[in-house]
């Protein structure tokens, strides 16, 4: 199960550099500025995670693993930027696989410190949204989690269904219906324009 767990992880960050480094395309950074919007983008939502729950250095630092994920993750973004961006909404589509997985290694990570299922599922949401807050303030734009659209809602719904379906099925069961459920929520949120927006 540990290896699961860690494959979660380790896809996340994949999919969340590529993320990172299409924004820095976007903004016309240079190679250096693209790999660091790929690092936080990445890194961001975990470093957070870990530093509230006690655990110094924190986890890509003590692994060089997701350092190599990152610069993986931006080499395939320049080397396949033409099929990477011929994808629709190719951004949102990384983002979202990104959020999803991060929500669940989130939960997982908290709930192996004995935090109750509400703690973890609130750190499932930093682990996913804190890397997209430092993205996109560094490419000069409203961070998602506090645009109207739905996104971080999305990650709580995402975090209540990995504990509700893993308590009565088991993790992996758990993970697949908390990935889907937030990527399905996006999907629609995006499409549909749902928001969960109070007028003053």
């Amino acid at each position: 199960m540990e290896y699961f767990v860690l494959t979660i992880d380790y896809v996340g960050v994949l999919v969340f550099a590529i993320s990172g480094a299409l924004a820095g395309m976007r903004s016309k950074f240079d190679i250096f500025g693209v790999f660091i919007m790929a690092l936080v983008t990445a890194t961001g939502g975990g470093t957070l995670r870990d530093l509230l729950l006690g655990s110094t250095p924190v986890n890509w630092m003590l692994h060089p693993l997701y350092v190599y994920l990152v610069i993986g993750g931006v080499a395939v973004t320049y080397l396949f930027r033409t099929q990477v961006v011929k994808l629709r909404r190719s951004h949102f589509l990384f983002d979202t696989i990104g959020i999803a997985l991060y929500t669940v290694a989130g939960v997982q990570k908290a709930l192996a410190y004995e935090l109750s299922p509400l703690v973890a599922v609130m750190l499932g949401v930093v682990s996913a949204t804190f890397g997209g807050v430092i993205r996109d303030v560094l490419a000069g734009e409203p961070p998602l989690i506090f645009r109207k659209e739905i996104y971080a809602s999305a990650c709580l719904a995402g975090g209540v269904v990995f504990l509700l379906v893993t308590a009565l099925v088991g993790e992996k069961a758990g993970t697949v219906t908390a990935i889907i459920v937030v990527f399905l929520i996006r999907y629609f949120a995006i499409k549909y324009k749902w928001s969960l927006s109070v007028s003053a």
